[in-house]
């Protein structure tokens, strides 16, 4: 199985990176993951230029017939078990392969969330789209374990 993000920005923070890093390890008996960044737009640009931009980018690293989950604040929320049971549905709709997509602080173009099969909201307060990829990943881990009746859900 494989897991793909693709997000628009880059992350910075080390201890974000460290954490996203220990996630990956964790997830690597699972599935294989990988992050694809995608510029992200300057400021200055107006929002619907900036959101086309974007947009382009990140429909250009999705794959044909992969199974593409949005990660969206208007989308739907699911509690653990719930998550962990989309989470292997998704991958069996997407041949094994599910892609997620975050947006960057400006959100996501009419494109790409009209190529989503899926919109997932992690919550309902707003994250930034760096820490977003840590909370996924960890989630996603979660799901496997709950997934195989492993030790780590409480």
């Amino acid at each position: 199985m494989r897991l793909r993000i693709i997000a628009a920005g880059k992350v910075k923070e080390k201890w974000l990176i460290e954490g996203i890093c220990e996630y990956k390890k964790r997830l690597s008996r699972y599935c294989e993951v990988e992050i694809i960044e995608v510029p992200d737009s300057p400021d200055q640009l107006p929002r619907d230029v900036a959101l086309a931009k974007e947009g382009e980018k990140l429909l250009a690293q999705i794959k044909d017939g992969t199974y593409v989950w949005l990660l969206d604040l208007a989308g739907k929320m699911y509690g653990s078990e719930e998550f962990s049971g989309e989470l292997i549905k998704a991958f069996d709709k997407g041949g094994a392969e599910l892609t997620c997509v975050i947006g960057g602080s400006n959100g996501l173009s009419p494109e790409v969330i009209a190529r989503a099969d899926q919109r997932i909201c992690l919550s309902p307060m707003t994250f930034t789209h760096q820490m977003t990829r840590l909370i996924l990943l960890e989630q996603c881990y979660r799901a496997f374990r709950i997934d195989r009746g492993e030790p780590y859900h409480k």
